[in-house]
């Protein structure tokens, strides 16, 4: 896809089991595109709905260079952090975590039993702030506009004459859009933008083409619009941005720009060095794989 197509790019997710009956959709990174603007990770998770039991367990882990941007639709899941936060995310808010230099969080699900379902993001820091001060915010609320018998939650970024709470390092947006039966409307993007759609719910039509959950379809730079439209109920995932010129290095919880900075991080955390230890959880840490014999070379945007 050049930046003189202005055509959507389908690019199907990669489906894989967190264990417990959990799946997921990853639509980014992949090996057709590794980012959207600063956007580098996109998970769908569920929706699920998990027997009685602990549900959704993720033992402390660590990032690096990185904000965890984690958008909750269905159920609630603690967030335990090695800055000593215990926060709560219930549907319809925005947890985003600042890694700089490094933090380690866990997750884990909130009932004996009930539902999960969410978008977790990634948003790679520029080299300005990648070593920055790890930090957390929760915001509960976040602005919404009404679009033609669409829902739209600003997650991130401007719209509609309204601008999202989350602050962020690089020029981004993101929308989540939600229609209880049949809607149709047109969505003003910058054309300086990449945009990528996700198809969270139902089925839609994004300018006339078919979409449904497990596709991520990406627009490259210049496209000043789009009609999205749905003839029953249905959620999507709006995320754009300027391109996001640096070289990356993701390797699992990690994005760098060298293989020394990744198996650093990787030694680090496995002798209990630099991230700390999350408070108030039992669940056991997550050891990092073995970095031995891996060849990790930084890519470029795209």
């Amino acid at each position: 896809m050049t930046a003189n197509d202005l055509s959507w790019q389908a690019i199907a997710a990669r489906r894989a089991d967190l264990g417990g009956g959990f799946a997921i959709a990853r639509a980014l990174p992949s090996a057709a595109r590794r980012t959207v603007g600063a956007w580098c990770f996109l998970d769908h998770a569920g929706p699920v709905r998990y027997p009685p039991g602990p549900g959704m367990q993720v033992g402390p882990h660590p990032h690096i260079g990185l904000q965890t941007f984690t958008w909750m639709i269905e159920g609630e899941v603690m967030h335990r952090d090695t800055l000593g936060n215990a926060q709560v995310i219930r549907p319809g808010e925005v947890n985003l975590m600042t890694a700089g230099r490094g933090i380690a969080h866990s997750e884990e699900s909130i009932g004996a039993h009930g539902s999960v379902h969410a978008a977790q993001l990634w948003i790679a820091l520029p080299d300005a702030q990648r070593q920055c001060e790890p930090a957390f915010v929760h915001h509960p609320q976040l602005p919404v506009a009404d679009l033609d018998g669409f829902r739209a939650t600003l997650l991130a970024g401007s719209g509609f004459g309204l601008q999202s709470p989350v602050a962020l390092f690089s020029p981004l947006v993101g929308i989540d859009l939600v229609a209880d039966s049949a809607a149709r409307t047109r969505i003003e993007l910058r054309p300086d933008f990449e945009h990528a759609v996700l198809c969270l719910r139902g089925r839609a039509r994004l300018d006339g083409r078919a979409i449904e959950p497990g596709t991520l379809h990406v627009a490259a730079i210049g496209r000043e619009r789009c009609e999205i439209a749905c003839d029953a109920a249905a959620q999507l995932l709006l995320i754009g941005g300027t391109p996001f010129e640096e070289p990356l290095l993701i390797w699992w919880n990690f994005v760098a720009r060298t293989g020394a900075e990744i198996e650093a991080a990787a030694a680090d955390w496995n002798a209990g060095r630099r991230f700390g230890e999350v408070p108030g959880t039992a669940l056991a840490r997550v050891p990092a794989p073995d970095t031995a014999g891996l060849r990790l070379r930084a890519r470029g945007p795209g």
